[in-house]
């Protein structure tokens, strides 16, 4: 079993008072808090190696791609991608998606059919309604059921040879539902289309095999999983990554420019353009060295144990109504209380030192499924205890007998 308290002393911000009362922190789901070996390794970036990358023949510059370069090839071994060029340092889950739209926009054609999910958060659904616009493609959606799951067999019936694209999360960050990917990929390659797996809300749970999925793009967030903010990746084949065209123009991306004509770098450079956030990307190294350390194993035994207990205990209160029943899930909790608008509890349970999320989390079509504004969304990690979760369920006790 981990040693919460010891885990615990790593992270500065967990000793903090909000409100006067001792920070729980329970909107990981929004963004992890970060260990202090994480935000040592920030400032000895900027103390000791500072310098610009892959371009610089002097002694500085050299260190620190090498330390970027190392990054890499750590992330490419924590997902098992077969190569360290498939792996692109890019601003979050958002920045990878948009890459790759906007790549397909040179394959796509009228006709053809993009699939997503109805669990998909904004940054899974506007960029494809965008690329479907610009293209004439069509946009076709999985429907979920009242457990908050993905219906298998409409989404079979679904697939055709128009489908070119089917991009699905691993993990719902609204409901915390775990779908079945690995059944998604499979099926969707049986009709010759290309899968990309938002993994922003897996990523801080699990270790995604991207070999062992098949998927043909895996994007993901650093700031979710102990990293920092500006930092993510996106794991693409390497066939798919020489067949699509660059994102942006600019430094690193090229090979040779002259007026007439510009040749690309080769891969991962050609999606690289401009200086990248340099620290950030050395540092998520670290934030994975850090979880690695630590265990997935381990990281997903205490985090069930905080989903049981989370679960059992808000379900005591009268008139709470838990969202994503489904059998898999990961450590969220979305919910409400009857009559009671989730913000005016969040609100109140703030001011005894408890951070939850409130509101549509981004992810507006499920909230419309479910005939709601919006949920209280109490997402978990491995630092949290048992204890903090009793306090959050008081508090949400003594809000709704406020609210009443």
């Amino acid at each position: 079993m981990l040693d919460i308290q010891k885990i615990r002393a790593d992270f500065p911000i967990l000793s903090e008072k909000v409100n006067g009362k001792p920070l729980v922190y329970f909107d990981n789901g929004a963004t992890s808090q970060k260990p202090q070996i994480v935000i040592d390794a920030i400032a000895t970036y900027y103390q000791e190696i500072n310098a610009n990358i892959h371009r610089g023949v002097h002694t500085l510059s050299q260190l620190a791609t090498d330390a970027y370069e190392i990054s890499r090839v750590k992330i490419q071994h924590h997902i098992n991608a077969k190569f360290s060029h498939e792996v692109l340092f890019t601003s979050g889950t958002t920045h990878g998606i948009n890459l790759v739209t906007n790549g397909f926009a040179s394959i796509l054609k009228p006709g053809d059919e993009v699939v997503v999910s109805s669990l998909e958060h904004h940054s899974n659904i506007v960029p494809w309604q965008m690329l479907c616009e610009k293209t004439g493609a069509t946009l076709k959606v999985i429907p979920m059921n009242e457990n908050g799951e993905l219906i298998m067999e409409a989404f079979d019936a679904l697939l055709s040879e128009k489908t070119k694209v089917v991009t699905v999360n691993h993990i719902s960050n609204a409901l915390g539902i775990i779908n079945p990917i690995k059944y998604m990929i499979e099926k969707a390659h049986a009709v010759g289309a290309a899968v990309l797996i938002d993994g922003a809300q897996a990523v801080p749970h699990l270790k995604p095999d991207v070999q062992d999925l098949d998927c043909d793009f895996y994007a993901f967030s650093g700031h979710k999983m102990c990293g920092p903010t500006g930092t993510g990746i996106l794991y693409g084949k390497e066939e798919w990554l020489n067949k699509l065209p660059p994102y942006q123009g600019g430094g690193e991306m090229i090979k040779e420019v002259t007026f007439e004509k510009t040749t690309y770098a080769d891969l991962p450079h050609k999606f690289e353009a401009g200086t990248p956030n340099i620290a950030g990307g050395i540092v998520l190294g670290t934030a994975v060295d850090y979880l690695n350390n630590i265990g997935f194993d381990n990281i997903q035994k205490q985090e069930e144990a905080l989903l049981e207990h989370a679960t059992k205990r808000l379900l005591e209160i009268e008139g709470l109504k838990i969202y994503g029943t489904g059998k898999n899930k990961a450590s969220v909790v979305s919910f409400n209380i009857d009559g009671i608008h989730p913000y005016d509890i969040g609100s109140i349970i703030d001011k005894l030192g408890i951070a939850v999320r409130t509101g549509h989390h981004c992810a507006q079509p499920i909230m419309n499924f479910f005939c709601i504004p919006g949920t209280i969304r109490a997402s978990f990690s491995f630092y949290n205890t048992i204890e903090e979760i009793d306090v959050m369920v008081e508090a949400v006790k003594k809000a709704k007998t406020m609210l009443s």
